[in-house]
């Protein structure tokens, strides 16, 4: 990658870090995830840190406090799981959202240190960082809200909450497998996304506007949420496509400064601030499921 489309893969990683997962973490309703909370400035700090220092032991040192920090979240999904003892299509997104930030935190010692892990160089890793903090836990959240949100028996809703982890899984199993799985996986996971979408358009924006909220605000972010990523996960099928058949597709730079700046801006940080304003706007409600359960 170019010096350019690294500062912006670093920038798109800070926005994550700093912003993308204390979001989601307040949205997923998981006793001691408020303390993980609190504390994120000890682990996102370290690792906004490791991004600016030069590739060796210092780097490595702070990014290993962020992968800490990921790892403390995902000790939740196993205690969650336990908990629940629940497997529905919302869990699942949710559980895996828990998960995967810590994917993103050892790809993150790894590129900082130098080391190719499972034989992958630096430039490689850099964006599975980015990747897991939004294909992995933002896109794996936000399905897990909306189909809990979305009205009952939904398909629609419970299909993205299931294809949206499963697409994650494959774009990773694709790393090692071969660029015919990353397709398989983009396809998978862009089929959930525009599901989620779809869902969200259809039902949960109307919601963002009605007499149970008023808030306009917040049906706009849940629409530009939404409708982006119309466009997004087309550009990734259309990357992953090319690399497995060898066609022409998108450069790595043209994909972060559109795929990625889009996922990112428009669909994570517009999704996450529309379900905080959902649940702020019902009082007594403690999850954004509540409060779109009471908006209806």
């Amino acid at each position: 990658m170019g010096k350019g489309t690294t500062e912006l893969v670093d920038l798109l990683i800070l926005l994550g870090m700093g912003a993308v997962v204390p979001l989601g973490l307040a949205l997923v309703g998981e006793p001691g995830l408020a303390r993980v909370r609190r504390l994120w400035p000890l682990a996102a700090v370290p690792g906004a840190l490791s991004l600016w220092l030069p590739r060796g032991g210092p780097a490595a040192g702070c990014a290993l406090l962020y992968a800490l920090g990921t790892l403390a979240i995902a000790l939740h999904a196993p205690l969650r799981l336990a908990r629940t003892r629940s497997l529905a299509p919302a869990e699942v997104a949710v559980l895996t959202a828990l998960a995967a930030p810590s994917v993103a935190g050892v790809a993150l010692v790894a590129e900082r240190s130098g080391y190719p892990l499972f034989g992958f160089e630096p430039h490689i890793l850099a964006l599975t960082v980015p990747h897991f903090h939004y294909a992995g836990f933002t896109a794996a959240l936000v399905a897990g809200l909306v189909c809990r949100a979305a009205r009952p028996g939904s398909g629609a809703a419970r299909c993205a909450a299931l294809s949206v982890p499963a697409g994650t899984l494959l774009v990773l199993a694709g790393y090692f497998l071969g660029n015919w799985w990353q397709f398989a996986g983009a396809a998978v996971l862009t089929t959930g996304m525009w599901l989620v979408g779809l869902v969200t358009w259809r039902e949960l924006r109307p919601r963002g506007s009605g007499p149970g909220t008023g808030d306009p605000v917040t049906a706009r972010l849940l629409a530009v949420s939404s409708a982006v990523l119309a466009l997004t996960m087309l550009l990734a099928l259309w990357w992953a496509l090319g690399r497995a058949a060898g066609l022409p597709h998108p450069t790595l730079t043209w994909m972060a400064a559109t795929h990625g700046v889009g996922n990112a801006l428009g669909f994570a940080l517009c999704a996450l601030l529309a379900w905080r304003r959902l649940a702020a706007a019902q009082p007594g409600t403690t999850t954004p499921t509540e409060a779109t359960e009471a908006a209806r």
